[in-house]
């Protein structure tokens, strides 16, 4: 069985989110199931892209309305990260340095699309699923089953993975020029709201959608910025998967970014050697309850009553509890937090930006992770924490309710909390300053979590069950 996973992001290539981590783990993970797994990515000139060996596989025009754009697919020589990648680059649209952003990012990722279908459509070799994920390739499904350039590829089945059902890509009415000839019949499957709408068009046209946790597909019926109604007609071709993490990556026992590599067994010494590290690079107490946040400084994130929270927290409990930061966004709260940081050093410290590196060295050396937020499709955060055997603290939504129970409940390992308020958060820390204080159990807790299975083993093997289920599409 050949895939095709179609994404804007795939690390290590280029990373902005969870997005990232995901597309480049299942196809890994389905290629050591028997699977034949590739990825096409936008070409980004970046790092990964600088430093590997591409050949040029494929070259061709497009057309994006009148303009007539030349592209080449470009696939990395050595299969370094356990699959085919392979980019798509057009020349002074498609091979620039960041993945979001661009005025003309509707033309990018449209263009994207485009120059996958033509390529794809004169290869020999027809993919048996190509799976789409997010907005960014949501045109797919709809221009397979309903251009004529496409023919050949009609029966091919499509499933698209929704990672963020807050952001649809929409473009208005004006730009169906953008897209080759398609049955006009056809066009209230790309229509919601009077516009052009990717997400709602792979919705209405895949074979399945999936979400990347259970309880997030059920909440995009409550809460998906504008699409409620629409997952509910569309609830019987929805699954839920929850996303796993390539435990290769994410290995405290082996992972080369941290301070001192450890087990479950020597959790206890192992992550003071990393909180040691990390305090004394921040200026922390190590002898503190150290909270940390890792992540997007966004609403979305509940990180603009983070600051509240901590000042509430330092006030409530002087000289008991470390808070450190790690994340970049909104600059009202990065500007809210560097003066926390500034009202209160010896307790509270904050880095702008994002730094693989020392992500990891936060979860192997923090006690707790803070995860407050007000939508969480699945979360990656908290599975990374759990394997290195640091307590997530979590609002009770998506993904972390489906992946974190209360230390409080039978079989419990973590912290959940109701409401993105600053008395639940005050409340959790609360709770954790009071099972820091408790080392037995601290430490019996820590085990628990690191005998956790969240790979991506049990979550591929969903996803090919999925494909096996879907019978070749007939128009």
């Amino acid at each position: 069985m050949r895939i095709y996973h179609l994404s804007a992001e795939c690390y290590p290539v280029a990373k902005v989110g969870g997005l990232a981590d995901v597309v480049g783990a299942l196809p890994k993970y389905q290629c050591q199931a028997g699977l034949q797994a590739a990825v096409v990515l936008p070409y980004y000139d970046r790092k990964f892209v600088r430093e590997n060996e591409f050949e040029t596989v494929f070259q061709s025009a497009t057309l994006l309305g009148t303009r007539r754009l030349f592209f080449e697919i470009l696939k990395e020589k050595t299969n370094k990260l356990g699959f085919e990648l392979y980019l798509v680059k057009i020349p002074g649209l498609v091979d620039r340095e960041n993945v979001y952003s661009y005025p003309d990012e509707r033309e990018q990722f449209i263009a994207y699309q485009l120059a996958f279908l033509d390529w794809i459509s004169y290869s020999q070799q027809s993919p048996d699923i190509i799976h789409c994920h997010d907005h960014h390739s949501g045109l797919v499904p709809f221009l397979l089953y309903h251009s004529k350039l496409y023919t050949r590829l009609a029966n091919t089945p499509t499933v698209f993975t929704i990672h963020n059902g807050q952001y649809h890509g929409a473009f208005g009415w004006d730009k169906l020029s953008y897209l080759p000839e398609i049955d006009l019949t056809k066009t209230g499957l790309l229509d919601w709201n009077g516009g052009i709408n990717p997400l709602a068009a792979a919705v209405k046209c895949a074979a399945r959608y999936t979400t990347v946790s259970p309880s997030y597909l059920h909440e995009l019926t409550i809460s998906s910025n504008g699409l409620e109604y629409l997952f509910y007609l569309e609830s019987g071709k929805g699954v839920g998967i929850i996303n796993g993490i390539d435990t290769e990556v994410w290995n405290p026992k082996t992972d080369p970014m941290i301070a001192e590599n450890y087990t479950a067994a020597k959790a206890s010494t192992g992550k003071l050697k990393n909180k040691e590290a990390l305090c004394k690079r921040f200026n922390l107490d190590v002898k503190l309850p150290l909270v940390s946040f890792i992540g997007r400084l966004v609403l979305e994130k509940g990180a603009d009553i983070i600051p509240e929270a901590i000042e509430k927290s330092i006030t409530d409990n002087p000289d008991k509890i470390n808070f450190l930061i790690l994340g970049a966004g909104d600059t009202e709260i990065e500007k809210s937090l560097q003066e926390l940081k500034e009202l209160y050093p010896d307790q509270c410290n904050v880095y702008i930006g994002y730094n693989e590196e020392l992500a990891h060295l936060v979860y192997a050396g923090s006690d707790f992770l803070l995860m407050p937020s007000r939508v969480e499709p699945c979360g990656l955060n908290q599975l990374y924490s759990l394997r290195y055997g640091t307590m997530p603290m979590v609002r009770s939504t998506g993904g972390l309710k489906d992946t974190v129970i209360d230390f409080g409940d039978k079989g419990g390992y973590g912290i959940r909390f109701d409401n993105t308020t600053v008395i639940d958060i005050c409340q959790a820390i609360n709770r954790a300053i009071a099972v820091y204080n408790e080392p037995a159990t601290l430490q019996t807790l820590r085990k628990r979590m690191m005998g956790l299975d969240f790979s991506w083993d049990a979550s591929a093997k969903k996803y090919i069950e999925l494909y096996k289920s879907i019978k070749p599409t007939t128009i």
